[in-house]
């Protein structure tokens, strides 16, 4: 049975809301207290879900939050019509197969739309299928917690991406179930299902006929067709340099969660090379991962190259984009080299990641120094300036926390 529920609410207006869903619910309020883009508390929640924070002498720590280990896996099987090889929807189909779970709260298509993602509660395994695959825009996932209560439910597996985590942590304590399990998928920008389909527009004319797309972890963007074709797209290539000032909104563009640290288990691909990417968390994400036993295999992620000139090329362009300047543009003799170079010497696994979430904790201060220069001490968690730091970028005193202010 698969329970397509409405929020009780309808969305009140949100200043640097991504509509995760707790406005939708009957005390929109809690967003106060439970939204990353007011006043995260990271060290806490982290402390909570995971029994400490992240630590910063611990390799790789800092960069993707406190986790037990880190894996590369794919299934032996893949799944059809899973983005990758559909490690997550199996670890969902697992649960309820075992009854470790009533339902699951995650994301199906739009009925009228295959790209706009919307909310649903799939309490049968195979009705998951449905949920396979990337969506892309906004969706109040959060929204069907009261209903799910509602329903009698008191176990639930949640799947989403770091801001509807970090909301359902903040709460998790006062939502009233017995068990949740977090499944996370990493998030490094997200738009509105409209915009998307101007961007599908710019990289193919085929745009109504794509059905998978995918940015890839060797500067490439594959694109599948209806009729099985396939595309691929050096990052170079692609018009990103073209799309408005707001195609990506200042949420995005701020958001410090790139690897969802408050997830049991994080499932994504950056440093996969080629493969999905798994963060261990905690001991219920290492019960998470033994549902699959031996339909996946699991081998240790490699890194590779160097991310300090990527992450400096970025951060001159952020620089430029944040004050409202044109970007630089590569000649477009230059670009196909450059695009053959990338993944052959560029950062590569683990380093890739890195590099990524580098790039996004500078996006956040620059961002924020242009458009929201007070909402910086509360909104910037302490591991951020570790992380930019090596680019010059140093907080002044103004942009530190206060003592009241725990980050």
């Amino acid at each position: 049975m698969t329970l397509n529920l409405q929020a009780s609410v309808d969305n009140p207006y949100r200043n640097l809301c991504t509509d995760c869903g707790i406005s939708r619910s009957s005390d929109p309020k809690r967003c106060g207290r439970a939204c990353q883009f007011i006043q995260p508390k990271y060290p806490e929640l982290e402390t909570q879900i995971h029994g400490r924070a992240r630590d910063p002498l611990r390799p790789d720590e800092l960069h993707f939050g406190p986790f037990l280990r880190m894996l590369r896996a794919s299934l032996k099987q893949p799944s059809a019509g899973a983005q990758w090889t559909g490690i997550t929807t199996r670890i969902a189909e697992c649960l309820l197969e075992t009854k470790a779970v009533d339902a699951v709260l995650t994301m199906t298509a739009d009925p009228e739309d295959n790209w706009r993602p919307k909310p649903i509660l799939v309490d049968k395994a195979a009705d998951l299928a449905q949920c396979r695959g990337m969506r892309m825009g906004y969706a109040p996932l959060l929204s069907l917690l009261e209903p799910a209560a509602a329903k009698g439910y008191k176990k639930l597996a949640v799947i989403g991406i770091p801001c509807q985590v970090y909301a359902l942590r903040a709460l998790e304590k006062e939502l009233g179930f017995d068990k949740l399990y977090v499944i996370g998928t990493p998030c490094s920008d997200n738009t509105t299902t409209e915009n998307f389909h101007d961007f599908l527009a710019l990289v193919t004319d085929q745009a109504e006929n794509v059905i998978y797309l995918e940015f890839r972890a060797d500067y490439h963007v594959e694109i599948r067709f209806k009729d099985g074709t396939k595309r691929e797209i050096p990052f170079l290539q692609l018009p990103l340099s073209t799309l408005p000032n707001n195609f990506f909104p200042l949420t995005c563009r701020t958001c410090v969660d790139y690897t969802n640290v408050l997830s049991d288990i994080t499932v994504g691909y950056m440093g996969g090379e080629g493969q999905q990417w798994l963060l261990v968390r905690n001991q219920t994400g290492e019960e998470l991962l033994k549902l699959l036993g031996d339909e996946v295999t699991l081998t240790v992620p490699g890194s590779a190259g160097k991310r300090f000139s990527a992450v400096n090329g970025f951060i001159k362009n952020v620089k430029l984009a944040a004050g409202g300047l044109p970007l630089r543009k590569m000649p477009d003799w230059l670009r196909p080299l450059v695009g053959w170079l990338m993944p052959r010497i560029g950062p590569r696994g683990l380093e890739f990641a890195r590099a990524r979430v580098e790039m996004k904790a500078i996006e956040t201060v620059l961002h924020l120094r242009r458009e929201h220069p007070a909402r910086i001490a509360s909104m910037v968690p302490k591991h951020i300036w570790p992380l930019v730091e090596p680019y010059d970028l140093k907080p002044a005193a103004s942009e530190l926390p206060t003592p009241k202010q725990s980050l």
